[in-house]
């Protein structure tokens, strides 16, 4: 057995959590809800931020839901069937099923909602921590990357000092790299001073 989990269940949590986690909402919701495909407007991304460019705030709501909720639920059955540390191994590959979604050739998010559900699922209360940090971030500045990237670069540390199980400290700095790592041209245009607010639609793509 690896991390007490049998081959079978290994197998299933990784891939199960990567599936979940590759479920494209933005890209699905803006074609169901006649805004055309979110990859051709804006930045390109297929985030709830770049959703919000088409002018259609319930697609956002829908996609941010929905990359929130698809993290929370890897988490939530992988627990349940084979307890803690699966969970966790779930949500890291729900998280990099995000990043890197087989049905849109690997190009995905950059991971802060997914990352988000499966903080809110994993150790609650550095959940309900982060996200109030990326509220409050997001409603001072308007800044949506500057919003996600403060609530990551926090998340260890609300998860140290609740007292979070090992595997879910690790999954949590391990998402929280990454989200910065996926941020690395918007934190060049906020040193800049380039950045975008929130709501401001795109025509051009930027990265």
């Amino acid at each position: 057995m690896l991390l007490g989990l049998t081959p079978f269940a290994l197998v299933a949590v990784l891939l199960g959590g990567y599936l979940i986690g590759s479920v494209p909402f933005g890209v699905l919701v803006t074609r169901w809800g006649g805004a055309g495909d979110v990859r051709d407007i804006g930045s390109g991304n297929i985030g709830a931020t770049n959703v919000l460019r088409t002018g259609r705030k319930d697609l956002a709501i829908l996609t941010l839901l929905g990359d929130a909720g698809k993290g929370a639920l890897a988490v939530v059955l992988a627990r349940a069937l084979w307890g803690e540390t699966a969970g966790a191994l779930a949500g890291g590959s729900a998280f990099m099923g995000h990043l890197f979604p087989v049905w849109l050739g690997f190009k995905g998010g950059k991971g802060v909602a997914t990352a988000l559900g499966v903080m809110l699922a994993a150790a609650w209360p550095a959940g309900l921590l982060a996200l109030a940090t990326w509220l409050l971030v997001l409603a001072v500045f308007r800044i949506s990357s500057l919003s996600g990237l403060a609530a990551a670069a926090l998340s260890p540390v609300y998860a140290a000092l609740i007292h979070a199980a090992p595997a879910v400290r690790d999954l949590i700095l391990f998402a929280a790299v990454l989200v910065v790592l996926r941020h690395r041209a918007n934190i060049a245009r906020l040193l800049a001073g380039q950045e975008p607010q929130v709501g401001r639609r795109a025509a051009t793509s930027a990265p």
